[in-house]
């Protein structure tokens, strides 16, 4: 494990801290090579946990979903994978100081009033994902996965880490959420449309709204039906409706998965007509409820199924 705290010696807090956990990946990926495929998956799983108890944990692993055995089963895709993108994994974790700095500075040019972050993991996610925040040891963190970096076809990644950085701020500003779907919507959907602001060259790659399918087209040829299925589940906290609207699953099919995401940025985009952006970000639950409801119901007339 390496640690990189990043800023002048003289301030009193750094921006960040950057904490470098691939190598431990790497190390046990080698001390491991020769056992048998059940032995050498327990002891990865091990491994990890040691290097990172509060990410590399099985119980947060149930708390998202997934079971034990899911979980080994991806511990073993990534050993089996590893071979193939070690060298350009590797490249992407030496990098990833230097693509991570100045994406943080342009961000804090937008919102200097974003506090110290404290760590900032990079490590191999076992594919869990790119990037984002997850609560661990009751905290928000940031967290990386070399492995999804290294295999995605973004180039320019400042306008993923805005999004990222922009969940933090999120936070300091006590926008914590709420298990209602339109708080998912608000927070993904603000975020989204952050990165779209401060990178207008940005393209849907950049914005994460082609994964795990191009989403613009599509909700733009079916918006009133996509702003009215949200504006159904906007009280939702139902599994199956977060799943349609912010995972992999489809709702119909007609809108891809992840629509939300798409929706909402437009909803984000409407809400911008009523305050400026900076004041957005600062709104508090009860402040942000009716500002989205009536940025939504601007999307498309619903009648009665409306929020």
């Amino acid at each position: 494990m390496s640690s990189l705290s990043i800023g002048s010696a003289d301030e009193m807090s750094p921006p960040y801290t950057l904490v470098d956990i691939t190598d431990d990946y790497a190390r046990i990926y080698d001390q491991t090579a020769d056992m048998p495929e059940e032995e050498r998956i327990a002891r990865t799983q091990a491994g990890l946990h040691e290097a990172f108890p509060g990410f590399y944990d099985t119980a947060r692993m149930n708390s998202i979903g997934v079971s034990n055995d899911r979980y080994r089963a991806w511990i073993a895709r990534s050993l089996e994978n590893f071979a193939d993108i070690r060298g350009d994994y590797r490249h992407t974790a030496r990098e990833f100081a230097d693509m991570l700095a100045p994406a943080h500075a342009s961000f804090v040019e937008a919102f200097p009033d974003l506090e110290p972050i404290g760590d900032i993991y990079i490590l191999h996610s076992l594919g869990e994902m790119d990037g984002g925040t997850r609560y661990i040891d009751e905290r928000i963190m940031l967290v990386f996965g070399a492995d999804r970096m290294t295999t995605s076809p973004i180039t320019d990644w400042t306008a993923f880490f805005h999004h990222e950085l922009f969940h933090v701020y999120h936070f300091q500003q006590s926008f914590m959420g709420c298990p209602e779907m339109w708080c998912f919507l608000w927070i993904e959907g603000l975020a989204t449309y952050v990165a779209a602001t401060l990178n207008p060259g940005a393209n849907d790659t950049e914005l994460l709204l082609d994964w795990p399918e191009p989403i613009r087209e599509d909700v733009d040829a079916n918006l009133a039906e996509a702003a009215c299925a949200v504006a159904e589940r906007f009280n939702s906290q139902a599994s199956e409706d977060h799943g349609a609207l912010f995972s992999n699953n489809r709702l119909n099919e007609r809108l891809p998965p992840r629509f939300g995401y798409y929706v909402g940025k437009l909803v984000a985009r409407e809400a911008a007509h009523e305050m400026p952006l900076a004041d957005l970000a600062k709104l508090t639950l009860d402040e942000a409820r009716p500002i989205v409801e009536r940025a939504l119901g601007r999307l498309a007339q619903c009648g009665d199924e409306g929020a």
